[in-house]
């Protein structure tokens, strides 16, 4: 993500065109928040979280590169993350891998699911 990439001084202006573009365009159908599963989530994902749940409209977020550890370790990792970012019960953080294709399906049944809400307004 960009945000991580940048010096310090530069995430105070991303912050403030994340938080202006998040609230004020009202197109937006779903915010997905796209995290590794790998890792727990650095003090920029916590902040993009909070922005996004600020923001007040249908998020999704995804856990990728699950096919970078063990399937046994995956619903694990979903938990810490969820943990990691006090998470409700109803939110869902979905795995996914974007190389091997796995977890495909769900990622794409909830997506679409946003999208249809959108167009049915």
């Amino acid at each position: 993500m960009v945000i991580v990439k940048c010096q310090n001084k530069n995430k105070i202006g991303f912050g403030k065109f994340i938080e202006e573009y998040l609230f004020s365009r009202e197109n937006i159908s779903q915010i997905v928040l796209i995290l590794d599963i790998r890792h727990k989530p650095t003090e920029d994902d916590r902040i993009m979280y909070e922005y996004i749940k600020s923001a007040n409209k249908p998020y999704l977020i995804i856990a990728n590169k699950a096919d970078k550890i063990a399937v046994t370790k995956v619903e694990d990792m979903v938990l810490e993350i969820k943990k990691e970012l006090n998470l409700k019960t109803e939110e869902i953080i979905l795995p996914f891998s974007s190389e091997r294709k796995i977890y495909t399906d769900n990622v794409w049944s909830n997506l679409l699911i946003g999208v249809d809400k959108d167009c049915e307004t």
